[in-house]
């Protein structure tokens, strides 16, 4: 069976990612890790909740993590928000629209469900209000955007 997993390249700190990374997540986990002789982790796996990351330790010889990849985790409430938000914010920095930089230069976007319900409204006039509100905040406040969405309808 043929699977399809993120490979991230780090310069020198994959282990101290992955161990960062798997305390946040439930369900999560390090993998084996490939290492050196000086016994620094060269390769390895891991899990953030059913999802299996690749990691090689390749030095700086390449460009940083960019925007252009980014993963998105979804919300079910405001306190998942707040919970992924401040975790992976810490060290890192905020960006708008719920998206982030962790401490390692990777792109995260925080989406609360809400958000998506909100955006899809059928009233059009609410629609936009929310989409507006998003485009204000750097963390999603799922009662601001309720707030205004209602104010206008």
């Amino acid at each position: 069976m043929t699977t399809i997993s993120p490979c991230l390249w780090f310069d020198d700190n994959l282990e101290e990612a992955a161990t960062f990374y798997t305390a946040i997540f439930p369900n999560s986990s390090v993998g084996d890790l490939a290492r050196l002789p000086s016994g620094d982790a060269m390769a390895g796996e891991f899990d953030l909740d059913g999802l299996t990351f690749r990691g090689i330790n390749g030095g700086p010889m390449h460009a940083e993590f960019t925007e252009a990849i980014s993963f998105s985790v979804t919300c079910q409430d405001q306190a998942e928000v707040d919970h992924y938000w401040n975790s992976l914010a810490d060290g890192g920095s905020e960006s708008m629209c719920g998206w982030l930089k962790d401490r390692f230069g990777l792109s995260w976007q925080i989406v609360p469900t809400r958000l998506f319900e909100l955006l899809s409204d059928p009233n059009p006039v609410r629609a936009q209000a929310a989409s507006q509100a998003m485009l204000s905040m750097k963390k999603i406040v799922v009662a601001d955007l309720e707030a205004a969405a209602d104010a206008v309808g």
